[in-house]
Parts: C-alpha cells; structure tokens; sequence
C-alpha cells in the first residue's frame, strides 16, 4: 500500500467516521468475487480468491485438472440483498451497464429509497466512460471510493461468511454448476442480521482505520 493509498483512506474514514446508523442504512454495497472448486489430497475443496477477479486467466471457467471457478456479483444493504449474479467470461464496462447496473443495481436502489448511495470500487468495468455515462443520466448516487481498498468494503465478510457456508456441505459440490447453485442458495439463507451488523460496524471500523493512519486492521 503507498503513502497516497493509506492517505486516500484515511480521508475517506474522516469523511464517513461521524455517520450514523440510518445513513449507512442508504448504501448498497456491491463487489465481485471468485469462489474455486479444486482437487486437494484426492478431495474437493472450495475456496475463495480474493483479488483476482479480472486478473489474466480469472475468467477461466475450468482448469485443466477439472476444477475450475465462478465469479459472482453482488450487493448488501441493511434493507436488502441483490440477487447473486453469475458473471460468465470477462465483464466489461458494457456488460457492467446492461447485466449488473441496469437490471439489479438500480431496482435496488429504487427499493432502499431516494436517498440510496452506490458503492462499488474502481475496477476498470466499474469506471468505463460508458458506465460513467450511464450513471449520470439514471442519477444514480455514487459514492468515492479509495483505491485499492476492498477491505473497506463490509461485503468481504459476507464473501468470507459465504463460503464458510459453502464448504460446510458434505459431500463438496461436484461440479461448478452445483457450486454456483449452492453459492446462491447459502447467498439468499445468511440471516439478515448478520448483513445488517457488518454495515452497522462500519463507523468503528472508520475509527480502526484511522487509529491505524488508514492502513489495514483487524476488521
């Protein structure tokens, strides 16, 4: 992380450490992420790969050993959850626009009401100059967000909490397909107060970061 990173986010932290409850309660937070299905010592295992999501070779579907992986899209709020949306092959600004923003991030926003707040990072499909186009003629709410800084992000842990559930099926899904299933089904069965508790700890977390000179925590 560099001086102009840790700066960002401690602007970031500043800016946002006095909110309260009911603002936090307007944004929906969204990202991307890549759950693999692989061999380990003659058994299958599922994992997830954090940063990787458009990474060279990430949007393979299987590898030659006859694992393989998925990327999925999604988004939380203390109000709601998105669908889980599978991401097939490589996403680009356009398919951000058409796939994601269109049919489930702005409904969602709809829903949590007129004062709803985007959040999602600073990938490049994310900062397209026809997703920028596109989010100033809907009027859609976006927030600033610092580089490089997924772990700001409360979704990780529903990420991380996915997949704990996932891997608790015995026996491990056979194949992407029941993966992918699985991965929507625990998406849709984490209780809602363990979402609305990650969102709700974002003021602390500010206050971690901060404590920290905006570098990484416990959290």
């Amino acid at each position: 992380m560099t001086a102009n990173h840790r700066a960002a986010r401690r602007a970031w932290c500043t800016q946002h450490v006095r909110w309260q409850r009911q603002q936090w309660a307007q944004v929906l937070f969204t990202d991307e992420s890549r759950f693999c299905l692989e061999p380990a010592d003659g058994r299958i295992r599922v994992w997830r790969r954090s940063g990787e999501r458009f990474s060279e070779g990430a949007v393979l579907e299987r590898h030659r050993f006859g694992g393989g992986s998925v990327i999925v899209w999604g988004g939380i709020s203390t109000r709601l959850r998105t669908p889980l949306y599978h991401v097939l092959g490589n996403l680009t600004g356009v398919r951000y626009q058409n796939e994601i923003l269109q049919p489930l991030v702005v409904p969602a926003l709809q829903a949590i009401g007129p004062r709803a707040i985007l959040q999602d990072d600073n990938a490049p499909p994310h900062r397209s100059a026809a997703v920028n186009t596109f989010i100033q003629q809907a009027r859609v709410n976006r927030m600033l967000w610092p580089a490089n800084s997924p772990d700001l992000n409360p979704i990780e842990h529903m990420w991380d909490e996915l997949c704990r559930r996932v891997q608790q099926h015995h026996p491990p899904p056979a194949n992407l397909g029941q993966l992918l299933q699985w991965l929507q089904q625990e998406w849709n069965g984490v209780p809602r107060p363990f979402i609305c508790n990650l969102i709700h700890s974002m003021r602390q977390q500010c206050v971690e970061y901060l404590a920290h000179n905006g570098g990484h925590t416990r959290y």
